[in-house]
């Protein structure tokens, strides 16, 4: 009996701190879309209905849902996330993300905390060396159990939104205690090879950080490997492993994403955004961003602007 009646304070405390936060980042976040907050590195979303699957950049983030559900498809490889599952990016990966669980009345809302390696790797040294746990894969995205400590520590964080002189002070150091609980929870060794120096994942990291920066570029396989400190078979085989893609097709993902960016957000003619990101030939450019994207640059655009959908 005394279990029971544990467990259900234990519940009861969960959805009470539950309840705060959605109505907390739902005043905060008042209308669709991902929204700065007064704390750096905090990212607010809100959406008021499904959305259509979208293919996005998703960067280096702790991604916990308040309210609502969300897909996010790497490859043919599908993560839900919601209240109790939070998502793990830890590289920059090309992803496909579609809201499934939203209403204007009930909205899916969502805090997005970037990591900070800098961080992870001081926290690293202060735990010192500990047993690895059980290996769960080698994907830089990954769905972990909510904990009740992570959840009141999110909770902290969000109070502290509506106190800015205290956020100055006291921010990093929940920020700081988040990040821990990640590190030393249930998934958390995935995270912590990313960021262990010279390791493979983060030698892989090292070629993402390559392509990222001259993705525009005709760069040679032996090129990645070299700046990598990885043979060509190493790196292709990890690569794959931790991202779902190779090299090639990673910065194909790249360079759609960015043609992309150049037409919504400036304006850029399609075959201007093409040259400008790499591509030669116009024709393979619209060829390949409409398999991405679902139709071709003009049309896609058009409808973006028209809609004026916020990506997420």
């Amino acid at each position: 009996m005394h279990a029971r009646t544990s467990d259900y304070v234990n519940n009861a405390s969960l959805a009470s701190q539950q309840s705060e936060l959605a109505q907390r980042i739902g005043r905060l976040a008042t209308v669709d879309g991902p929204q700065p907050s007064a704390i750096a590195g905090l990212t607010l979303i809100r959406a008021s209905s499904p959305s259509q699957p979208l293919p996005s950049l998703y960067e280096p983030s702790l991604c916990i849902v308040v309210q609502g559900r969300k897909r996010a498809v790497l490859a043919d490889e599908a993560y839900v996330y919601d209240a109790l599952n939070y998502l793990v990016v830890s590289v920059t990966l090309p992803v496909i993300g579609q809201i499934i669980d939203a209403s204007p009345e009930v909205p899916y809302l969502c805090l997005r905390i970037g990591i900070d390696t800098r961080l992870i790797g001081e926290l690293l040294l202060q735990i010192g060396p500990t047993q690895a746990s059980r290996s769960t894969g080698d994907r830089a995205l990954f769905v972990a159990r909510t904990s009740a400590p992570l959840l009141d520590a999110v909770l902290r964080l969000a109070r502290l939104l509506d106190r800015p002189r205290d956020a100055a002070v006291l921010a990093p150091l929940v920020l700081r205690e988040i990040h821990y609980l990640v590190l030393v929870g249930e998934l958390g060794q995935r995270l912590k090879d990313v960021c262990v120096v010279d390791s493979q994942a983060q030698r892989v990291g090292r070629a993402i950080g390559l392509l990222r920066t001259r993705y525009a570029e005709s760069l040679r396989i032996d090129d990645l490997a070299a700046a990598a400190h990885m043979s060509v078979s190493s790196l292709h085989h990890r690569f794959k492993a931790i991202t779902a893609f190779s090299p090639v097709q990673f910065q194909k993902q790249l360079r759609l994403h960015e043609a992309r960016r150049l037409m919504l957000t400036e304006g850029v003619e399609a075959a201007v955004a093409a040259h400008r990101v790499g591509y030669e030939s116009p024709s393979q450019f619209s060829r390949e961003y409409r398999r991405l994207f679902g139709a071709p640059p003009r049309r896609e655009i058009a409808t973006m602007l028209d809609t004026s959908a916020p990506a997420s």
